[in-house]
C-alpha cells in the first residue's frame, strides 16, 4: 500500500451516501442490460461530453454536439468543435486504460487536448493559479513537484483499500488540487473519475454525472474551495457523492422531462409525436402520410431530425439508419413528454 494518504474525514453523511448509491447501482444494474441500448448509451455519452465542456465555457448545445459527432456541419467556433471531437475520442478510449497508470493518464490528456494546446500529454512546466473572475482561489503546487505528486497519487489509487466511490471522489479533488496540466484539468478530473467508477461498476461508464455537475456548477466550485480551506477533500467528496446519487436517480426513471426539453418541441415535432403515439412504430412514408407532407426533405428537416436530436423518438434499427425497413418509435422521454402535455 502506498505511504501517501490523502486527508479525508469520514462522516455520517458520506457513509449514508455510499449506502444509498450502492443500492441505486444494484437496482440500475438489475434492469440495465435491457434498457441500455447502444443509442441510449451514445445519448448519455453525448450529454456527458456536452456538460463537461460547458463547465469549461464551451457554448455548443447537446444538439450541436450530436451533429458534430454525426459528421454534420455545425455553426460554431473551431476550437469548440475540436473540443467535442477530442472528448468523444477520449471517453471512447477509456476501456483500454488503467486508472493508476501515468502513461495512460498522459495519453488521455493528449487525446483530450489534441490541437488545443502545445503541451498536450505532458505535465505543466509553469506555475498556475486558479481564478474565479479576478479573485485567486487556488495556487497550485510548483511545476517541479507535479510529477512526484502525481506519481504518489496514482500509486495510492492503485493500492488503496478505500471504497471505490470514495477513491474516485478523493482522486478527483487531489487531481484538481495538483492541477498537473497547463489546461484541461477540470475535464481530465471528471474523465478520470468516470474511469475509476466504470472499472468498479461498468454501468457507471455511461452515467452522465457531468450533467448534474453542470446544473450545480457554483456548488461544484464551492466544494473545491471549501476542501482547499479545510486542507482535506471531505466537502468535495460529499458534493460528488450527492451528484452521483442524483444522476443515478435520474437514470433509474429515465431522463427527466425538463423545461429545456419542452422548449425544443415545435408544433411540427408535437404533431409527429402524436402520430407515432398511436402505433408501435412507423416508416418515414407512413409518418409523412399521417402529417400530410409529400416533400421528404421538408419532413426530415422540420419533423424527423428535431425529434431524433431531442431524444423523443428513436430508430428501430439504429445500426442501419438508411435501411428501407427502418421504422421510428417513441422513446421513454417522448412518452413522458406526451403524458405531461396531456395532464396540463
Amino acid at each position: 500500500m502506498s505511504s501517501y494518504q490523502p486527508p479525508l474525514t469520514l462522516n455520517t453523511r458520506i457513509l449514508a451516501l455510499i449506502a444509498e448509491i450502492s443500492e441505486q447501482i444494484g437496482q440500475l444494474s438489475a434492469v440495465d442490460e435491457g434498457r441500455q441500448t447502444p443509442q441510449l448509451r451514445r445519448g448519455n455519452r453525448i450529454r456527458t461530453i456536452q456538460a463537461s465542456l460547458a463547465i469549461e465555457n464551451n457554448t455548443l448545445s447537446v444538439e450541436q454536439v450530436t451533429a458534430v459527432l454525426a459528421g454534420q456541419r455545425v455553426l460554431g467556433l473551431p476550437r469548440e468543435i475540436q473540443e467535442v471531437r477530442n472528448a468523444f475520442t477520449a471517453y471512447e478510449s477509456m476501456p483500454g486504460w488503467r486508472s493508476n497508470s501515468r502513461v495512460d493518464l498522459l495519453r488521455a490528456h493528449e487525446l483530450l487536448m489534441h490541437g488545443l494546446i502545445d503541451d498536450c500529454g505532458r505535465f505543466r512546466r509553469d506555475g498556475v493559479g486558479i481564478y474565479r473572475g479576478e479573485q485567486l482561489v487556488h495556487m497550485a503546487p510548483p511545476p517541479s513537484r507535479v510529477a512526484s505528486l502525481m506519481d504518489d497519487l496514482l500509486a495510492w489509487l492503485g493500492t488503496s483499500d478505500w471504497h471505490p466511490l470514495i477513491l474516485s471522489c478523493v482522486f478527483h479533488y487531489e487531481f484538481e488540487f495538483i492541477h498537473p496540466f497547463a489546461d484541461g484539468n477540470g475535464r481530465m478530473g471528471r474523465l478520470w473519475q468516470t474511469l475509476i467508477l466504470s472499472q468498479w461498476r461498468p454501468v457507471l461508464a455511461y452515467l452522465p454525472v457531468e450533467a448534474v455537475i453542470r446544473e450545480q456548477q457554483d456548488a461544484y466550485y464551492g466544494a473545491l474551495s471549501a476542501a482547499d480551506r479545510m486542507a482535506e477533500s471531505t466537502p468535495f467528496v460529499e458534493f460528488m457523492l450527492q451528484a452521483l446519487s442524483q444522476a443515478l436517480a435520474e437514470a433509474a426513471c429515465g431522463e427527466p422531462v425538463t423545461d429545456q426539453v419542452t422548449d425544443q418541441v415545435t408544433d411540427q415535432v408535437a404533431r409527429l409525436l402524436e402520430v407515432i403515439q398511436g402505433a408501435s412504430s412507423l416508416k418515414v412514408s407512413e409518418l409523412m402520410a399521417e402529417v400530410g407532407l409529400a416533400h421528404k426533405a421538408t419532413f426530415r428537416a422540420n419533423y424527423l431530425k428535431p425529434a431524433l436530436t431531442a431524444g423523443l423518438i428513436e430508430m428501430t434499427n439504429p445500426d442501419s439508419p438508411n435501411s428501407p425497413a427502418q421504422r421510428y418509435r417513441l422513446t421513454e422521454l417522448g412518452k413522458r413528454l406526451l403524458a405531461r402535455s396531456a395532464s396540463v
